[in-house]
């Protein structure tokens, strides 16, 4: 078993991306964009937060993302670090270009 600290592989990668499409568009769009700026870093850890929160409905996953709801709201069993670091990483702004 991979630790968690560990980067993932490219077909770990792709079976991520694979898992991650959504029936909202503002979500893949925030997931895409994650993606773009964190899959070459990714780690077993972060994976299983993320799995985590692709388990979740698409409207629970878009109000914890816009802020509307916190995890607690959601779910309380979702208050896992890896859960946490995640979601921050989805919240971020995209970067802008110059």
């Amino acid at each position: 078993m991979d630790a968690p600290g560990n980067l993932i592989d490219e077909r770990m990668l792709s079976k991520l991306r694979w898992r991650c499409r959504r029936g909202l568009l503002e979500n893949d769009i925030f997931i895409e964009r994650f993606f773009k700026k964190y899959a070459s870093t990714l780690t077993v850890k972060q994976v299983q937060g993320l799995n985590v929160l692709m388990d979740l409905s698409d409207s629970d996953l878009l109000d914890l993302h816009l802020g509307r709801k916190t995890l607690a709201q959601v779910d309380a069993n979702l208050e896992q670090d890896e859960v946490c670091e995640v979601l921050s990483m989805l919240k971020e702004p995209p970067e802008r270009s110059q």
